[in-house]
């Protein structure tokens, strides 16, 4: 089976990959996240911080770059790029071909997978730029749902993102008027 045609992975047309999520255990024999990244020439995410979780990218296919700290690295088939956690990172794909990454993110935590899933649904709704900023109402409502509900989790840098301070400042208070209106993570489809 394509996986184009896969169920069970989540396409995001705007950051253009293709994402699915797995049980897996890191090089210690720990519990982990797997997330199998199919990335596509041009795509990649903006750059985000997880608090508590490390991400390592093991290239399989293809070329992808990473965003670690301040700079970005190169890397191909067989190498891993380590994301301690803390770091503010990012990846993309500047090759001509399809890239396909293993990150395993320890310690496991599903709100990546939930995390991931709304944004693409975001993205296939229309409702985010290439640089992660929501579009419209409805897209900043969404967006701030989306910070609410998986801010332990995940925080947006900036830029492209407000500054932390706005984000703490507001993000709640527009999180709430989504909830007033409907809006639930897990629901943006």
């Amino acid at each position: 089976m394509s996986v184009n045609a896969d169920p069970q992975v989540v396409h995001d047309p705007v950051f253009r990959h293709r994402l699915r999520f797995g049980e897996a255990t890191d090089e210690h024999g720990s519990p982990a996240v797997l997330c199998e990244m199919w990335v596509d020439p041009g795509g990649g995410v903006p750059p985000h911080v997880h608090p508590r979780m490390e991400e390592r990218f093991t290239v399989v296919e293809g070329r992808m770059e990473f965003l670690a700290g301040g700079r970005w690295i190169a890397k191909g088939p067989g190498e891993t790029a380590v994301v301690p956690a803390g770091t503010r990172h990012a990846y993309r794909n500047g090759g001509d071909t399809v890239a396909y990454s293993r990150c395993i993110a320890t310690p496991p935590d599903p709100a990546l997978e939930g995390f991931l899933t709304d944004a693409a649904a975001m993205s296939r709704a229309g409702r985010i730029t290439k640089r992660g900023i929501p579009k419209g109402v409805t897209g900043w409502l969404q967006g701030a749902v989306l910070l609410d509900a998986y801010g332990e989790m995940v925080e947006m840098s900036f830029p492209p993102a407000p500054p932390r301070i706005l984000q703490r400042l507001l993000m709640p208070r527009l999180a709430r008027l989504a909830k007033r209106r409907g809006i639930r993570p897990g629901h943006f489809a």
